[in-house]
């Protein structure tokens, strides 16, 4: 009866040891089944459109047209961009497909620019996928009560809520009237606030729109990594128009500033699993003929021009050019001047930090200067203020703390003057030798002069009562001239100068007489 009492809280431990552990792995078998389904989830299959979509360079046509776009207003098509309207008051321009984009899914990827001289830009630029083009109109350049989404990166506060420059997504069904009094924040679907004016890149924006969400990604253009995107936004249960055009459209006013697209690139994106339509079922039979026959006699008129080329140089046939290849010198020094260029970037910035440091600290001198001054009424009137040594505690505490961040600052700039040395000095290891021989020239001479200094300091010391050594006098100077010498060269002079006037005087009388 003992051994049995002393075996049941043994066998009950156990018990209770499988049933927790049996329990475990049957939450976490149940738990891996939705954590794992995201991660197996297939990307969307992506196909670039060209038809919907342009970059440089070789951007515009010798007619200045868009291949496949149209353009309106005041739009300055170039080589490697477009520039939707120039930096003048009151302009308005525009770009848009001339075929309608048909597919459920998309991403399109505009790269631009916004640069203006003043502090405060006008008036944006929207990127647009409406069921109609919006040719022109007083929404950033484009027709207002549109049907579709519009994306725009607004530069103007209207409102005055210092809530700019912002990105702004809005939606419409083609009644609603866009509100320009409130820079569309009270039909905002979402919104961020992003400053995209002035930068040393070119930024950029990443618009999906993939089953019924759209999300915009923003890529500020502080640096060169193309795809340095961050989320700005993401608008769930989206119902946008399977058909429609892509546009891209800006205004200036009172303001101006250059809207320049550089590239709008368009993707269509297929479900994984379903077939992506063929490319040849989209362009009509007698479109891809009449291609096929402007791509034969570009075709004849290339070969015609090579062998007109040939005849007129046959020396250089057959000759591999090499002048359009990179030789590795040239990749050291391209590498060499980008690594200084991105040294100065931070340079910059760190620059930025400190103006910014240094306004709080002449305000903090500010404050302490008050509180001196208060102290110092206080001590006259015989009311002792204890606040005031409070606060003016707090404020001592951030003086050391906003030095310490300049402390900081300071080594953070040493380090990026040493990166700036580095580079300079990889890149003047490309010298010649007599460079290189000439330095250490100099560095001999320079050793030698060390050496006869210490030589004489040495001496000097082992010879105490010579310590202090003494120039030579100079012997006087003797008189080479005396007074009476001086007295009569000065009397000489002054006589042959009057004899000279006197002379001058006869000769100008004596050609009077002539006339």
């Amino acid at each position: 009866m003992a051994v049995s009492i002393a075996q049941r809280p043994a066998a009950n431990t156990r018990l209770l040891i499988l049933t927790f552990l049996t329990t475990l792995i049957f939450h976490h078998s149940l738990a891996d089944v939705p954590a794992g389904a995201p991660t197996t989830e297939q990307l969307p299959h992506r196909r670039f459109e060209y038809k919907y979509s342009f970059k440089g360079p070789h951007l515009s046509q010798k007619d200045g047209g868009i291949p496949f776009w149209i353009h309106t207003g005041n739009t300055i098509p170039s080589a490697d961009q477009v520039r939707i309207t120039p930096s003048l008051r009151s302009q308005k321009g525009s770009v848009w497909t001339k075929n309608k984009f048909n597919f459920e899914h998309w991403e399109a990827m505009v790269t631009f620019r916004v640069s203006g001289r003043g502090r405060m830009g006008a008036d944006g630029l929207a990127m647009w996928f409406t069921t109609e083009q919006g040719l022109d109109g007083p929404v950033y350049g484009a027709a207002d009560q549109w049907n579709g989404v519009g994306v725009f990166f607004d530069t103007f506060d209207n409102d005055g809520k210092k809530n700019n420059p912002a990105i702004v997504v809005v939606g419409n069904n083609g009644k609603l009237v866009y509100d320009h009094q409130n820079d569309g924040t009270t039909q905002a679907l979402g919104t961020c606030l992003r400053d995209f004016r002035n930068k040393p890149y070119p930024v950029r924006a990443k618009i999906t729109y993939y089953k019924k969400t759209l999300t915009v990604m923003f890529n500020a253009g502080f640096t060169p990594d193309k795809e340095d995107y961050e989320l700005c936004t993401k608008v769930d249960n989206m119902f946008i128009p399977t058909e429609g055009f892509f546009g891209v459209s800006a205004a200036t006013g009172g303001l101006a500033d250059d809207h320049d697209v550089l590239s709008f690139l368009t993707f269509s994106l297929t479900e994984p699993g379903q077939q992506p339509p063929p490319p040849e079922s989209e362009i009509p039979k007698e479109e891809k003929d009449k291609y096929q026959e402007e791509f034969q006699n570009f075709q004849q008129e290339l070969d015609k021009k090579k062998e007109e080329f040939q005849k007129e140089h046959p020396d250089i046939q057959g000759e591999p050019i090499d002048d359009i290849y990179e030789t590795v010198n040239d990749q050291e020094i391209r590498q060499v001047f980008e690594g200084q260029n991105r040294i100065h970037l931070e340079i910059k910035q760190l620059h930025r930090q400190l103006a910014m440091i240094l306004d709080e600290q002449r305000r903090y001198v500010s404050v302490i200067t008050d509180e001196v001054a208060k102290k110092g009424t206080n001590a006259e009137s015989g009311q002792p203020d204890t606040v005031g040594q409070q606060q003016l505690g707090s404020v001592l505490a951030t003086q050391q703390e906003v030095l310490k961040n300049l402390n900081e600052l300071r080594n953070s700039f040493y380090e990026s003057l040493k990166q700036i040395g580095s580079a300079q000095g990889n890149a003047g290891a490309l010298g010649t030798y007599e460079t290189i021989q000439h330095f250490n020239e100099i560095k001999e001479h320079l050793h030698t002069v060390k050496r006869d200094v210490e030589h004489l300091v040495q001496r000097n010391a082992q010879n105490p009562a010579e310590k202090t050594v003494k120039c030579p006098e100079v012997p006087p100077m003797p008189s080479c001239l005396s007074t009476v010498h001086f007295t009569i060269f000065i009397i000489v002079q002054s006589v042959l100068f009057f004899c000279y006037i006197v002379y001058k005087s006869q000769q100008e009388a004596a050609a009077k007489k002539f006339f």
